[in-house]
């Protein structure tokens, strides 16, 4: 087994103290936003986000919030987009864990200095240094393959997407530590049942409704970059117009209330392996395990998805064989320096 990589924590180390840390990040945030809101930081037209990888999938469940307040914002994805960014009303929030991404960070120096806001984890950081309104999780200590960097974005991302605008920062964020708790503990009961199926697997189909679209984006990358597993995400519309067709020594992963019920009990009844994220009442079968989740905001319900996603690759990586702090590959060109 390899140590962590450099400036990081273990996975399982990430991932024991992640409620607490995530208690602690929920007080502060909850705070730090409410202040930035009254400075007048969050007016105007609707922010759109910016980011690659998990943090990208981090701003799915605030921009469903946003646009259920019938505030216009969008997500989208630092490297496909051409620079300079069109000209925009809309202030865009860059958001990169480490501050670093080279992407993000290309994206964000072309706008506006006045649009320009960012959520890190590191400060200072190049992309918080260069946003007139910078954020920060607090440099929270996380895993390589990110664990509470990217539950404290939602956090973070999902405050924000409740106060602009004149709204509020959900009271009930406070409670949620409480349910991650009590996830936690049937998740480590279950942990190597519900995992057993991605060993007879060649790839894993991550589908998620509305705002659970992020935590199925986060799945997969997880998956493909913890152990090695080939892996796509799909919102539930795209996945039901054509792409389940290939279903077969694949593993299914759904996150939703809605039409991924039905689905679930279609994939099921073809003896494909289903797990099923939900918060409705919905009993497990043959081919179909349940893992049910209290109701709450949308924002909060992809902290509890994280969670679930975390339990089953880490049992995965450990069924395998797999070192999950080992990555293949080292790509160069993602990451700027640090800031000084």
């Amino acid at each position: 087994m390899s140590t962590p990589k450099e400036g990081h924590i273990s996975f399982a180390s990430a991932r024991a103290g992640q409620v607490t840390a995530l208690r602690t990040a929920i007080e502060r945030l909850s705070r730090d936003v409410t202040v930035r809101q009254a400075e007048g930081w969050f007016r105007g037209d609707g922010p759109i986000f910016v980011a690659i990888g998990a943090s990208h999938a981090a701003a799915c469940a605030p921009v469903w919030t946003l646009r259920s307040r019938g505030v216009h914002s969008w997500r989208l994805s630092a490297g496909d987009h051409p620079l300079p960014f069109p000209r925009s009303g809309h202030p865009l929030v860059a958001v990169s864990q480490s501050g670093r991404s080279s992407e993000t960070l290309a994206v964000l120096g072309t706008v506006d200095p006045d649009l320009r806001y960012a959520v890190t984890n590191a400060a200072p950081s190049p992309i918080a240094d260069l946003a007139g309104r910078g954020l920060s999780l607090g440099g929270i200590p996380d895993s390589y393959a990110s664990t509470i960097g990217y539950t404290a974005t939602v956090v973070a991302l999902g405050m924000i997407a409740e106060a602009w605008d004149g709204g509020v920062v959900d009271p009930s964020w406070s409670l949620l530590p409480g349910h991650l708790d009590a996830l936690e503990s049937d998740l480590a009961g279950r942990a190597g049942e519900l995992a057993a199926p991605f060993a007879a697997s060649r790839a894993g189909d991550f589908v998620g409704g509305g705002p659970s679209a992020g935590s199925a984006e986060a799945g997969a990358l997880l998956f493909r970059e913890t152990v090695r597993l080939p892996a796509a995400a799909m919102s539930t519309r795209q996945y039901l117009h054509g792409a389940m067709e290939s279903a077969g020594e694949t593993v299914h992963v759904l996150f939703g209330d809605d039409r991924e019920l039905s689905l679930a009990r279609t994939l099921a009844s073809a003896n494909h392996p289903v797990i099923l994220v939900t918060s409705a009442d919905v009993e497990s079968g043959p081919s179909l395990q349940v893992v049910h989740l209290p109701a709450v905001s949308p924002n909060q319900r992809a902290v509890l998805e994280a969670f679930v996603l975390q339990a089953l690759v880490a049992r995965t990586a450990e069924d395998a064989g797999i070192d999950i702090e080992e990555f293949v590959f080292d790509n160069a060109d993602t990451k700027v320096g640090a800031a000084l």
